[in-house]
C-alpha cells in the first residue's frame, strides 16, 4: 500500500530527478501527515539519508522538510538529503542550521534539440553507426515483460560481474527491474538475436522529463551500443515532446569545480584524492568523459545537504555506506584486492 502510495506522489509532484528511485529497492518510505507528500531514504548510523529531495508541491516544501526532520530528531537522527538539486538548495541557502556541500553535477539536454545535437557531432554518429554496423537493432521493451525477463537479468549479471567493486545501492541501486517499473521506458539492444544490453529511463514528471537511471551491457556488446540505446531513449523522450532529460549524477565532476572549492577545507582534499586514486574502481572520470561526448547543454551542480550547522565527517561517512551498502573502507579493500587480482591474472596470461 505504501509503495502504491508512493508511486502515486512521485508521478503528481517528482521534480527532483531522483524522485523515482525513491520506488527502487532498498528505500524506505515516510509520509506526511499534514499534506500530500513523501520522502524515501535509508538509515545508516545515526542519520537519515534522503534520496535527493521531498517529493511533493513546491509551496509546502519547507514545511514538509520541517516535519521530516522532526521525524528524524524524534529518532535520535539527523538527516541527509543526498543528490539534491538547486530548488533544494536555495530553500536551506540563508539558513544556519542546514550545511551544503557541492558532491558533483549532472548533464542535461532538451531532448527536443536532440536530432541537431547527433548532426553537429562526428563522434557520436561515428559511434551509432559503428554499433549498427555491427548488426545491433533496438527494441522497446513492456515493463511488465522487463521484470520477468531472463534475458535483461543475465546481462545484468554479466555488466555487474565485470566491474571491480561490488555494486552501489540507493541513488544508484543497478536492481531496478526488483523495483516499480511500470512508468519507466526500458528499451533492449539486440545483437543476432540476443539481447546484449538494455537501458531504463524514470519518469521527472514535474519538469517534463526523465532520468536514464541504468544503461547495462553485456561485455558482448560492440562499441556504440550504449549510444545507440541513448539515441532511441532520446528520440522516445522527443516523441513525447519532453523538454529535459538527464543522464544523472557525475560524482566530483569538472563541472562542478567551482561550487566543490567552496566545500569544507577538509574535504577539498580528500575529494581531490577520491578522483585521483577511487578513479580506478568508480571511473569518474570516464564517466564525464562519456557524457560529454553527447554535448549537454548545461551541467546542474548536485548537493548533499544535511540539517546541522557545519558538515561533518560522520555524515560523510554515513552517505558511503549508503551508497556502498558496507563500510567504505571495506568496498576500497574488496576493491583493490580486485584490482590486484586482475593485474596478477594479466601478468600470468602474458607469460603464458
Amino acid at each position: 500500500m505504501s509503495l502504491a502510495l508512493a508511486s502515486e506522489l512521485v508521478l503528481a509532484y517528482g521534480w527532483n530527478s531522483t524522485s523515482c528511485q525513491i520506488l527502487n529497492p532498498g528505500i524506505d518510505h515516510w509520509f506526511s501527515d499534514k499534506v500530500r507528500a513523501v520522502v524515501g531514504y535509508t538509515r545508516r548510523h545515526s542519520l537519515l539519508v534522503v534520496a535527493g529531495a521531498p517529493v511533493c508541491a513546491l509551496p509546502v516544501l519547507a514545511e514538509v522538510c520541517a516535519e521530516f526532520e522532526a521525524f528524524a530528531g524524534a529518532q535520535g537522527c539527523r538527516v541527509c538529503y543526498v543528490c539534491a538539486e538547486e530548488r533544494l538548495h536555495g530553500l536551506f541557502a540563508a539558513s544556519p542550521n542546514h550545511a551544503a556541500i557541492a558532491i558533483g553535477a549532472q548533464p542535461v539536454w532538451d531532448p527536443r534539440s536532440w536530432r541537431q545535437t547527433v548532426r553537429a557531432r562526428a563522434s557520436l554518429r561515428a559511434q551509432l553507426n559503428r554499433s549498427r554496423n555491427k548488426g545491433v537493432v533496438i527494441e522497446p521493451v513492456a515493463p511488465a515483460d522487463a521484470t520477468a525477463s531472463p534475458e535483461l537479468r543475465q546481462v545484468l549479471r554479466e555488466w555487474l560481474n565485470a566491474r571491480q567493486l561490488p555494486p552501489l545501492h540507493f541513488l544508484v541501486e543497478p536492481n531496478v527491474l526488483d523495483g516499480v517499473v511500470q512508468d519507466r521506458i526500458v528499451i533492449a539492444a539486440r545483437r543476432e538475436g540476443r539481447v546484449v544490453a538494455f537501458l531504463v529511463a524514470s519518469p521527472i514528471v514535474a519538469r517534463r522529463g526523465y532520468l536514464v537511471e541504468l544503461v547495462a551491457r553485456s561485455p558482448q556488446a560492440p562499441n556504440g551500443t550504449s549510444e545507440l540505446l541513448i539515441d532511441a531513449a532520446m528520440q522516445r523522450f522527443a516523441t513525447d515532446d519532453c523538454h529535459f532529460a538527464t543522464l544523472g549524477l557525475v560524482a566530483l565532476a569538472q563541472a562542478a569545480k567551482p561550487e566543490i572549492r567552496r566545500n569544507p577545507w577538509w574535504l577539498r582534499p580528500l575529494m581531490q584524492f577520491a578522483r585521483m586514486h577511487a578513479n580506478r574502481f568508480y571511473n569518474f572520470e570516464g564517466l564525464e568523459q562519456f557524457r560529454v561526448k553527447m554535448s549537454p547543454l548545461a551541467w546542474e551542480t548536485i548537493y548533499a545537504i544535511s540539517n546541522e550547522p557545519d558538515f561533518s565527517i560522520p555524515t560523510l561517512y554515513s552517505i558511503g555506506a549508503a551508497f556502498s551498502g558496507i563500510p567504505p573502507w571495506q568496498a576500497l579493500v574488496i576493491g583493490v584486492a580486485k584490482a590486484i587480482r586482475q593485474e596478477f591474472r594479466t601478468y600470468y596470461l602474458s607469460r603464458r
